[in-house]
């Protein structure tokens, strides 16, 4: 019995030419696949080629001081490399998470959290930065190129509670300026912001039986506020937002009237305590603006 392969049977069975017509075709369908192979590696390996920089330990430590990271804190690290800022917050008492690409990555740094005794307060997981649920956490420490920072900014806005702080080695976030800049410290620099509540509209509220109207365009942290009150604009100064806290002094330009507003912005409205300094009389009431 004949135990040849069918295939080679038919193909001794062939002329020359039919026999060189056959050559071709598994051979164009052999380059085919191995171009598709290398195709598919190459953009598997251009995934990953970006060069891991770690950040050093003191500038960790650094970044961790300035979100003034501890107990009851929750830290995302996108790009978690060795996992060793997630790490050293877990050493302060915080949980957190660390998400990268590159799964040797993420099996070093689940190692160093069992070397470093923190396992159990830490997780790290292979996954895209672009699809990570941001809003669990209420610190972000980060070593990210510029333009991955700003891909990510509008998630950060929109996902992470008022007040909640992210923390960049190196690079910063265009025209979302930081709340505080440390420094370069041995050619690293280290950059803190604070996410902003909402507050951009109209308000309006009564205060020592005036009613008043504040008009506010904001960018990012920054304000820009007109007031009214009864037909009148006041001269408005001192105007400040951090997280969910805004503060301001607003006074009457034809008594001279003052009012120091201090407030917390959340669902819609403000609600805080007003200063009313009217020459050398001076009080305090409850204030509660509401967005229009």
């Amino acid at each position: 019995m004949n135990t040849l392969p069918i295939f080679i049977k038919f193909f001794i069975s062939t002329s020359a030419t039919e026999k060189c017509n056959i050559g071709k075709s598994v051979y164009g369908l052999i380059t085919t696949i191995a171009l598709l192979l290398f195709i598919h590696h190459a953009a598997e390996a251009q995934k990953l080629d970006v060069a891991y920089v770690p950040t050093p330990d003191f500038v960790v430590e650094r970044m961790l001081d300035m979100a003034n990271v501890g107990p009851g804190d929750y830290v995302i690290d996108p790009g978690c490399g060795d996992g060793r800022i997630v790490i050293a917050a877990a050493k302060r008492g915080a949980f957190g998470h660390g998400v990268d690409l590159d799964p040797k990555r993420i099996e070093e740094a689940r190692e160093n959290a069992e070397k470093a005794g923190v396992a159990d307060k830490v997780v790290f997981k292979v996954e895209n930065i672009f699809d990570t649920d941001f809003s669990r956490a209420n610190v972000i420490a980060m070593y990210l190129f510029p333009d991955i920072n700003i891909k990510l900014r509008p998630d950060f806005l929109d996902k992470l509670e008022p007040g909640s702080r992210i923390v960049s080695h190196d690079f910063g976030m265009d025209e979302w300026k930081p709340d505080q800049q440390h420094g370069r410290m041995e050619d690293h620099a280290v950059f803190l912001w604070i996410v902003p509540a909402k507050v951009g509209g109209n308000w309006k509220w009564n205060v020592s039986g005036g009613e008043f109207k504040m008009w506010v365009v904001q960018e990012f942290q920054e304000l820009k506020l007109s007031i009214s009150s009864e037909g009148m604009f006041l001269d408005v100064e001192n105007s400040l937002l951090s997280g969910k806290r805004i503060s301001f002094t607003a006074t009457n330009p034809s008594n001279s009237k003052k009012y120091v507003y201090s407030g917390r912005a959340e669902n819609g409205q403000i609600t805080g305590i007003v200063q009313v300094h009217d020459g050398e009389n001076k009080t305090m009431e409850n204030w509660t603006a509401l967005k229009e």
